[in-house]
């Protein structure tokens, strides 16, 4: 089988691709960019612009192919409000219309697509299954869902669609958001939290990613959605705590008023001097842990990483780059 992996020279695709590799597939990569990535020596590379009907046409798929969709526009770089729109639908909407109707003409049936868990907005129930009230906090967010309202669509037709949705999703090459806090207890400042930071924060890391986009293609791509996040999330303030202590920080924890935070945060949005997207800390206090036990149920998939870990090893490259070591890979936003 070929698998043709749009977007597999991002994040989520540099880990995939090889995997399948070593599965002994045959694997394609279509993306805007190619990177000095080794398994390029056994990976085709096809330029694709997925914003350009044509572009993605000319990829030349075929009816038995496997197709992923991991090509995205991120929170990262934060966008002023009226940029918003603009800056996320025609990538992340109509780059996966495009890539749908390309399927259909070429009569390819399996898709793995990647959407994200801020299609839930606030959180209404705990802890938070796949069938959680959708509402989303902003354009990111509903550019993600309106992807998962097309795939209803296209399964009616007789595509088989798998979904995942992630939390925020890092290893090496993403930092994205988390410099900032970086920073912070690198210089022995403060570290502001919103609210009392006794809600668990959830990360899930890319190589468990990469895996679940294998698992639903080995279980023969079931027409469901998947939450993707870590297990037993910790407190914010214990992983805060625990990252100021590795680091040999003198970095303190501040507990702030979530609500006035918020309002600060608002006002400095629309001001369009944003310092966070409104989808991320609009949910900063809340209990936001995705259940990830269908996948669990139906794929096999069992996350591997620790939040605490994942976040240390982030800071480690941090360091890294900082005083000059060479970086694995290039940098790619954060989510």
């Amino acid at each position: 089988m070929r698998h043709v992996i749009f977007g597999g020279d991002g994040f989520v695709g540099r880990h995939l691709a090889p995997k399948l590799v070593a599965d002994g597939e045959t694997v394609v990569v279509a993306d805007i960019v190619k990177s000095d990535l080794p398994h390029y020596r056994s990976v085709r590379f096809i330029t694709c612009d997925v914003t350009d009907p044509a572009s993605v046409a000319a990829v030349g798929l075929k009816a038995d192919d496997m197709v992923y969709n991991l090509s995205a526009k991120m929170l990262s770089p934060i966008q002023v409000r009226a940029k918003r729109h603009d800056f996320f639908f025609p990538v992340n909407f109509h780059g996966t219309e495009n890539i749908m109707q390309a399927m259909d003409k070429a009569g390819a049936s399996k898709l793995v697509h990647y959407t994200t868990d801020m299609i839930y907005g606030h959180t209404i129930t705990m802890p938070m299954t796949e069938e959680h009230p959708v509402s989303p906090l902003g354009e990111y967010g509903l550019s993600k869902l309106k992807t998962e309202e097309l795939a209803a669509e296209w399964r009616m037709r007789g595509m088989s669609i798998s979904l995942f949705r992630p939390r925020l999703i890092i290893g090496p090459g993403r930092l994205g958001i988390l410099e900032k806090l970086f920073k912070l207890i690198d210089w022995n400042l403060p570290v502001p939290m919103i609210g009392s930071g006794r809600n668990p924060y959830q990360f899930i890391s890319v190589f468990d990613c990469a895996e679940a986009a294998r698992a639903a293609w080995k279980a023969g791509v079931p027409n469901e959605a998947y939450n993707l996040g870590s297990l037993n999330p910790p407190p914010v303030k214990k992983l805060l705590g625990d990252l100021i202590k590795h680091a040999g920080s003198r970095s303190i924890l501040l507990p702030t008023p979530g609500w006035a935070v918020k309002r600060t945060l608002d006002l400095l949005d629309l001001l369009n001097m944003p310092i966070m997207d409104p989808e991320q800390y609009l949910i900063a206090d809340e209990e936001c842990v995705l259940d990830v036990s269908k996948a669990e149920r139906q794929l096999g998939w069992v996350p591997q990483y620790r939040d605490e870990d994942m976040l240390i090893a982030a800071y480690g490259e941090y360091r890294a780059k900082k005083d000059g070591h060479a970086v694995a890979t290039r940098h790619v936003p954060a989510e």
